[in-house]
């Protein structure tokens, strides 16, 4: 399949990486990786799996994917240069993929591109890119928002690295991502730190909204809050997707939330952001309150909490019932 449009001083790499055959791998095929192996089917990509489930693998591989039962196995069926997508937990479990005992940094070449697309710590990102560099691989470092919907219907990207890396990719950005949805930032590890600090903002707004529910549920009127949510998006200033999915939340499990855990799961990127805004000596009162709610919240849970949970799992997909 020939896609048009590709400038003329792009790279060996991007005519015949994603001109040609379109051929990428997918390391992690949980709720995300999945949604995105699917989403890349459907547009026409040759897709290779690997996952430690080999249930998903086999699921996958019935709708068309090409699954291995090895990360260092999943390399070996790629012509080269090749393209990998890892969607692992963001730390340990990138690192040793990357660079552990089986690690594929061995088996690569010089010229394949490896993405991260999960959400890991910037500085990591800094780091890899780094290592990767020395071994003539390209590493990429994607912000990826929008959860296990948006990786299915079209996703939000921050892209960061190199812009002739990210000329390259763009036809894979654009089959990934909603009209318009993707952007590139220069540097290694700059489409981590924006969306880290995109997911610290998203405490905030999530702690407000969550707070002001928890006021109009305990107030002396008798206000039915799906309500409430549904005026607040019809052309308020409010209006947004939160508030959507705050009013779905309150349908989907009942006002009361009673199924729902008061006590709110929080991963790295609050923290991240609290961290990186002391080193470069920014407040973040708001953002920093919203993150210490929630640590506070395993041994305090609340009704606060439920909403906050409740918002986690309607757009994020997490498990967030007692």
């Amino acid at each position: 399949m020939h896609m048009a449009h590709t400038p003329a001083s792009m790279s060996a790499l991007g005519r015949s990486a994603l001109d040609g055959h379109r051929e990428i791998a997918i390391i992690g095929l949980g709720k995300m990786g999945s949604a995105i192996v699917r989403r890349l089917l459907q547009k026409g990509w040759q897709v290779h799996g690997y996952d430690t489930s080999a249930a998903v693998v086999r699921e996958l591989s019935g709708g068309g994917m090409k699954g291995a039962n090895s990360p260092q196995a999943l390399v070996a069926q790629l012509s080269e240069p090749r393209l990998i997508w890892l969607m692992v937990p963001a730390g340990k479990a990138v690192d040793e993929v990357l660079f552990g005992r089986s690690g594929i940094s061995k088996k690569l070449s010089k010229g394949d591109i490896v993405i991260d697309g999960g959400n890991s710590f910037y500085k990591d990102s800094v780091r890899r890119a780094k290592k990767l560099k020395g071994l003539g691989i390209t590493f990429v470092d994607v912000g990826f928002s929008g959860g296990p919907r948006g990786a299915r219907d079209g996703a939000c990207l921050m892209v960061g690295g190199e812009e002739r890396t990210f000329r390259t990719l763009e036809p894979l950005l654009r089959d990934l991502s909603r009209e318009e949805g993707y952007r590139f930032f220069p540097g290694a590890g700059a489409g981590h730190f924006v969306k880290m600090i995109h997911n610290g903002i998203e405490y905030g707004m999530m702690q407000s909204l969550a707070e002001g529910f928890a006021i109009l549920k305990k107030s002396k009127y008798k206000l039915p809050l799906s309500r409430v949510a549904g005026i607040y998006n019809h052309g308020s200033v409010i209006e947004s997707r939160l508030v959507g999915w705050m009013k779905l939340a309150l349908e989907e499990y009942g006002e009361n939330l009673a199924s729902i855990s008061g006590a709110v799961a929080h991963s790295g990127e609050g923290e991240w952001t609290v961290k990186t805004a002391r080193e470069l000596k920014v407040p973040v009162k708001i953002i920093e309150a919203s993150l210490e709610f929630r640590v506070r919240s395993a041994k305090k849970p609340s009704y606060t909490g439920k909403l906050v949970s409740a918002l986690r799992g309607q757009f994020g997909g997490h498990t967030v019932k007692k």
